[in-house]
């Protein structure tokens, strides 16, 4: 089987499931230098790539010139012109499997993902639950390029460099000797976000700690809550909604812990190793989507001796009667101790 030189690969979305595609390309990158990556994503991922030079990313404009049958014909006619000779889709949904038939009419090589969804759908099932841990996602996506031809070790992953802030950037941190701790405290579905009641003990307690400054990150439709906890506590500084994504990447990578939901945010800090801490509510890192190289001691789970149905789904979108408070089951106490034991503080 004759190796490809020019891998297309596709990856659309959600940002934690682009994030997570890190680790894998940047093996490849080093294992097979010669070998061409185009990533089809959302140009808002884009700066995720930087450092990896090898990698070129296409943009999908899924709602405007690819919209549709035609959209997507288009979109394969243009990635050919590439010169792609094989193509790894490591996403499986209806767009990606329309630009697999165009690509294999034309003789192109395909290779998607394997998603597990039995082994899911039995890990979350609510009965005869088979309770145990599948394989990382990271895993799935290396097993694509592996089908193409290529071995990879993951083991070989370097976290990617901090980057360098901006001068405003810069201005707008501060540049105090403290610890840098970053709090992503909501996710897409509400299963997963911890109590905001809860969340506000957990950023009252750190405030109280010395030496620490802690940088919130969210999404627009977030930011009023984020600003009025900066109002609340000297030590906090509200970053969605004030700077660019590129800057929130650079300030991720500088982070001394990561205290995150089961979201996209903590696989952005795991690519540059920095610990993260995850709460996890009615879903579960036995299904493969924890961040890349991160201990099971920073995993804070919600108590399934109560709460015994734990996974309820994949991505949190499954809420049991009765389930609703699950994660009241993880303290603001315990939070901080892991945030404590991460930056190596004593009690």
């Amino acid at each position: 089987m004759q190796i490809p030189k020019h891998i297309l690969v596709i990856r659309l979305s959600a940002m934690g499931d682009v994030a997570m595609t890190v680790p894998v390309l940047a093996c490849m990158q080093k294992a097979y230098p010669e070998v061409r990556i185009t990533l089809l994503t959302r140009r808002f991922f884009a700066p995720i790539f930087n450092q990896l030079p090898g990698v070129e990313v296409y943009e999908a404009d899924v709602k405007g010139k690819h919209k549709g049958l035609m959209g997507l014909k288009r979109l394969s006619d243009e990635l050919r012109a590439k010169k792609i000779d094989a193509v790894a889709d490591l996403h499986d949904v209806l767009r990606s499997n329309i630009l697999k038939r165009f690509f294999k009419l034309h003789g192109i090589r395909v290779r998607q993902i394997n998603k597990g969804r039995a082994q899911k759908k039995a890990l979350t099932r609510a009965q005869n639950k088979q309770f145990h841990p599948l394989k990382s996602t990271h895993r799935r996506y290396a097993e694509v390029f592996e089908a193409l031809g290529f071995q990879l070790d993951l083991a070989e992953f370097e976290p990617l460099e901090k980057i360098k802030l901006s001068p405003d950037l810069s201005r707008e941190v501060g540049n105090q000797p403290v610890k840098w701790i970053g709090v992503a405290p909501f996710a897409q579905h509400p299963s997963k976000i911890y109590p905001p009641k809860l969340m506000e003990q957990v950023l009252s307690q750190l405030n109280e700690l010395t030496g620490l400054q802690i940088f919130l990150f969210g999404g627009p439709d977030e930011a009023s809550v984020l600003e009025e906890w900066e109002s609340m506590f000297s030590g906090v500084k509200n970053m969605a909604g004030k700077i660019q994504f590129s800057d929130e990447l650079a300030l991720i990578s500088n982070l001394d812990v990561m205290v995150s939901m089961d979201s996209g945010n903590g696989h952005l800090a795991a690519n540059y190793g920095v610990p993260v801490i995850t709460l996890w509510g009615l879903t579960h890192p036995y299904a493969g989507f924890a961040p890349f190289r991160q201990p099971p001691e920073l995993q804070l789970l919600t108590d399934r001796q109560q709460y015994p149905l734990i996974p309820t789904s994949v991505y949190g979108n499954v809420v049991p009667s009765g389930y609703e408070n699950a994660m009241k089951t993880i303290s603001p106490r315990a939070v901080v101790n892991k945030v404590k034991q991460a930056l190596g503080l004593r009690d």
